[in-house]
């Protein structure tokens, strides 16, 4: 997601913020090459002899790179010119469309997790793109901004979570968000982003009911004395709520609250 998804914005009218903030993210999803485009993830180490089906070159991982090799038949395009022969490609970093490898308007993008390759199909065409109608959201409810303060942990600490295509990975952490509701504490864990704002993965009593299996939660950074707002209005759907080829982690142990979260987003629309 954008930094538009951290939930900060200028002070003004906070239900008139979050209904920009909305929109942003409705457009952010929407976009060529947002979440919805998304129409593959082929894990290299699944494709020994490098074919991936329905994508066109042969990638083999190699070590600390990719080797892709491609004749005039597969239609590939690198750097922004045509392309056959043999290149050796690292992890794309940037923005989708700004990736090396593209076919057509495909864009194929490549991704390391935990020193497996993947390459990613990133096709505005894709049917996901071409049925959504919307994201599910609440109203703005200022009962559901919360004062918080974080609590960094002693040291950062990697927990193993199921991930959404089924394998689990390394979650990394580094404190908790503790906050009141209902007249008890709460807490979750959090990670902290390269700009110092937080990242929770999260789940609550209605989840995967009235609302998707888990979402997401993105406090702007704490102010020097560790407090921060804890905002469920501006509670994400994952990417993998969009698409079902996104390796989204699942909450890890401790962060399913006891309480239902009715607000921010909920499910995506689809005509």
């Amino acid at each position: 997601m954008t930094s538009n998804s951290s939930g900060t914005d200028a002070p003004g009218d906070p239900r008139r913020d979050w209904e920009r903030w909305h929109a942003r993210r409705v457009e952010t999803v929407s976009s060529t090459y947002g979440p919805l485009s998304l129409s593959g993830t082929h894990w290299l180490a699944d494709h020994p002899d490098g074919d991936v089906e329905g994508v066109p070159g042969n990638w083999r991982g190699d070590g600390g790179e990719v080797v892709l090799t491609a004749t005039d038949q597969d239609g590939l395009s690198v750097d922004g010119q045509p392309f056959t022969g043999e290149v050796r490609l690292g992890a794309d970093r940037g923005p989708i469309p700004e990736s090396r490898v593209a076919a057509g308007e495909r864009r194929l993008v490549v991704l390391s997790r935990e020193g497996q390759w993947a390459v990613r199909d990133f096709d505005p065409q894709s049917p996901a793109r071409r049925a959504f109608a919307g994201i599910e959201a609440t109203s703005y409810d200022p009962a559901w901004v919360l004062p918080g303060r974080f609590v960094p942990y002693g040291e950062s600490r990697t927990v193993q979570v199921e991930n959404a295509d089924g394998r689990s990975r390394g979650l990394g952490l580094a404190g908790e968000i503790v906050f009141p509701h209902g007249g008890a504490e709460h807490s979750l864990h959090v990670a902290v982003e390269d700009d110092g704002s937080l990242w929770a993965v999260f789940a609550d009593a209605d989840s995967g009911k009235s609302s998707y299996r888990f979402r997401f939660l993105r406090p702007a950074a704490p102010a020097s004395d560790g407090t921060v707002s804890v905002d469920f209005n501006r509670a994400l759907l994952p990417p993998c709520a969009f698409a079902d080829h996104f390796i989204c982690p699942f909450p890890p142990p401790g962060n399913t609250l006891p309480f239902a979260v009715p607000a921010g987003e909920l499910n995506k629309q689809e005509r």
